[in-house]
């Protein structure tokens, strides 16, 4: 009996949390009897952490009580296919959803937020690399505890000829790229602007990165070259935007925001940092409601966050339950959501636009 349900009983359902239908997204990969239930569903979730998974299951439970012999017992699998707009598809990257973090001004936690950001969508399925462009201030390596010298090893093309490729540090399950590997940790960096667009483009198309579905990239903090840079290299999934809740660092958050907004990058939203008694609360989210974008959640200044950074262990909060690990694990899903709107809702690619 359930072998015969049509897939388009169920491709007509809208997914929760979009405005398309799970057979437009092609996401029912099987209905057939099960081992012990009447009908068995897989479903294909294209982000990491999906939140409406009770509210879909719901709407497809009332759609089968809807034919003649509708299935006594329901059994509903999820696998995960993260979807994105191919970001690095123009310069051999095989990632499907480049983000870049970035902030107005420095101090405000940007670092810890991609950190964790990458982390967060680690541990719900993803496969994430996170790229440390913040050249003159490179602090992912301590956070993460990660420690070596990315290799350069020989490949070969199709064509028969040989290229040399930078392989990332893998370090807790993710690809991990710093100018940090390669100085001493006391080492100032001097450099000019063709320099760092040099140095870009080394660790994202000569690096070896393999297929991801999110490359994190931790921005320098103001509106500098790299910025420039990624926008003319790729169309990034999007940006978030990084800042505290005090009025001096929403005043600079503005700015970093309208410079995305000026190279045509998608703002997938702000996230407020170290909100609690010291910094107060809420200016990030006010901020966002007035410039229309997304609102992404708020950390609170909570002193795991910053132990575990002191001690170069920053994944661990994804280790065990904790307020902390909730907290950011529901931007990590907002993160998710946003950018899975922006190609699932909006499939067009953002339009570059060079600035000279």
């Amino acid at each position: 009996m359930s072998a015969q349900i049509p897939f388009d009983l169920l491709n007509s359902l809208t997914l929760p949390g979009f405005e398309r239908t799970l057979g437009e997204l092609n996401l029912v990969k099987e209905i057939s009897p099960g081992d012990g239930v009447d009908c068995k569903i897989a479903i294909e979730l294209p982000v990491p952490g999906y939140p409406h998974k009770v509210k879909l299951e719901q709407s497809i439970k009332e759609k089968l009580a809807t034919i003649d012999e509708p299935p006594a017992e329901v059994s509903i699998t999820y696998s995960l296919n993260v979807k994105g707009p191919e970001s690095g598809g123009t310069v051999g990257l095989r990632a499907k959803n480049v983000i870049a973090v970035g902030s107005g001004k420095g101090g405000v936690g940007k670092s810890t937020v991609a950190a964790t950001l990458a982390y967060g969508l680690k541990s719900m399925g993803a496969k994430v690399g996170l790229l440390d462009a913040d050249v003159y201030g490179p602090s992912i390596p301590h956070m993460l505890g990660a420690t070596g010298k990315p290799e350069v090893r020989e490949h070969l093309n199709p064509d028969g000829s040989v290229i040399q490729r930078i392989h990332p540090i893998q370090h807790d399950g993710l690809a991990v790229m710093s100018i940090g590997f390669l100085v001493p940790e006391d080492n100032a960096i001097i450099w000019r602007g063709p320099m760092l667009h040099k140095l870009l483009t080394q660790f994202i198309s000569e690096t070896e990165w393999g297929e991801l579905d999110y490359l994190i990239v931790d921005m320098p903090p103001g509106t500098g070259d790299v910025a420039l840079t990624l926008s003319q290299m790729m169309s990034l999934a999007g940006a978030i935007v990084v800042c505290t809740p005090q009025k001096v660092a929403l005043l600079d958050a503005v700015k970093a925001i309208a410079m995305y907004q000026q190279v045509k990058i998608p703002i997938l939203g702000m996230i407020e940092n170290m909100t609690g008694d010291l910094f107060g609360r809420g200016g990030a989210r006010q901020t966002a409601s007035e410039k229309g974008i997304p609102f992404l959640g708020e950390i609170s200044s909570d002193p795991t966050i910053r132990i575990q950074s002191d001690e170069s262990s920053l994944g661990r909060i994804f280790e065990q339950e904790s307020e902390v690990r909730n907290n950011l694990e529901e931007i990590c899903t907002n993160v998710a959501m946003e950018i899975a709107r922006e190609y699932l809702v909006k499939p067009q690619a953002p339009t570059l636009e060079i600035l000279q």
